[in-house]
């Protein structure tokens, strides 16, 4: 498959800067899982996120010496893979997501749908 081929990624907010946070192996995992995304493929690792049915999002858990790194993304809209939020899971008690978290990126999916509305429809 060439470049041309493979559906653009579209980073919501500080998703890319916080992903340059990340160790690099971590880099390393959820840019191949982005990658998976882009050829029309679901990474292994890859799995919906509670709370978002029907809107395709989906979210990579890495787990990297003792810290639980996170991606969510979304491929739902479009030809495009829009990065929605990537944090560290703070709380050591459950694997739930944080409320805090899931409302980022709930505002985030809105506005990934309104540019996808106002550049692709």
């Amino acid at each position: 498959m060439s470049n041309e081929d493979l559906k653009p990624v579209i980073w919501i907010g500080s998703s890319l800067t916080d992903l340059k946070e990340f160790p690099t192996d971590v880099q390393d995992d959820i840019g191949y899982a982005l990658y998976f995304a882009q050829t029309n493929l679901k990474h292994p690792k890859a799995k919906p996120l509670k709370g978002f049915k029907g809107a395709g999002v989906l979210e990579i858990v890495e787990d990297y010496d003792g810290d639980t790194d996170r991606a969510v993304y979304t491929v739902k809209l479009e030809e495009i893979v829009y990065v929605l939020h990537v944090f560290q899971k703070k709380s050591k008690h459950g694997i739930a997501t944080p409320k805090q978290d899931l409302e980022l990126i709930e505002k985030r999916l809105k506005l990934a749908q309104q540019y996808d509305r106002n550049n692709y429809d």
